[in-house]
């Protein structure tokens, strides 16, 4: 059985040993956000598929028979396009929703739903850890009353956009422990975050908490009609339930 896996997240790295183990044919699919990601140990390709005709003409190609979403909970548009179009095929679609985290854990949290309303929460002349990602960086470019650092997987190629900031350069995961020793060295004083849940990138929402530095999350898209689990684990059971079906 080929199996296309839209791959980028830690949820996929643990995934792909697992579906190979089992004797699948799996291509992992990575955005190139990342210029030198580590090895799936499978056949991956970098880059989009050029729209919805550019993905429907892949999954022609390459005869998928399954498509599974390992992508990142705030790429939703990939993934309401994805689900759309096997839906239209009629190829098996799951997408892996990590659980969220829980924003009453943390001490002293603010959800809000966009970036403009995080801005207003930020207090002038902060020092803010943007954990948002480096495309979200244009969002802030009007936060001129604060010190902005924003984490960077590769060693940047262009200077940081605005005045008021830099990057800071580092490959997960990341311990508590680096966390904290990170953000006492920056002095931080607000942690700007999606709720991205899940374990592996949670060390920074405990690092705030430890040192009470206030944390602004923005809540995650609805994925109510999205077809979706919980874990790689169940995400295995129904690859082999439809395996059995195909069979």
């Amino acid at each position: 059985m080929k199996i296309l896996l839209l791959a980028g997240t830690n949820e996929a790295r643990l995934l792909t040993p697992e579906l190979l183990a089992r004797g699948f044919d799996v291509t992992a699919s990575l955005v190139g956000s990342t210029r030198t990601p580590l090895s799936l140990g499978c056949e991956t390709r970098v880059g989009g598929f050029g729209g919805d005709n550019g993905f429907v003409a892949w999954l022609n190609t390459s005869k998928t028979d399954v498509v599974i979403d390992a992508t990142h909970p705030f790429a939703y548009r990939i993934t309401e396009r994805t689900q759309r179009i096997c839906l239209e095929k009629k190829i098996p679609y799951i997408f892996i929703l990590r659980k969220q985290w829980a924003p009453e854990e943390v001490v002293n949290c603010s959800l809000v739903a966009t970036y403009k309303e995080a801005i207003s929460k930020i207090p002038s002349r902060s020092r803010v850890f943007l954990a948002t990602g480096r495309q979200s960086l244009d969002e802030f470019s009007f936060l001129t009353g604060s010190y902005i650092f924003c984490r960077l997987i590769d060693k940047p190629t262009k200077a940081f956009p605005f005045q008021n900031g830099e990057y800071v350069v580092g490959r997960p995961p990341f311990s508590v422990t680096d966390e904290v020793d990170l953000f006492r060295k920056l002095e931080i004083d607000v942690l700007v975050l999606k709720n991205s849940g899940g374990d592996s990138s949670k060390a920074k929402l405990k690092a705030a908490n430890i040192l009470k530095i206030p944390v602004i999350m923005l809540v995650r898209p609805n994925y109510s009609g999205i077809n979706s689990v919980n874990s790689i684990y169940q995400c295995l059971k129904w690859v082999g339930e439809v395996d059995k079906n195909r069979k």
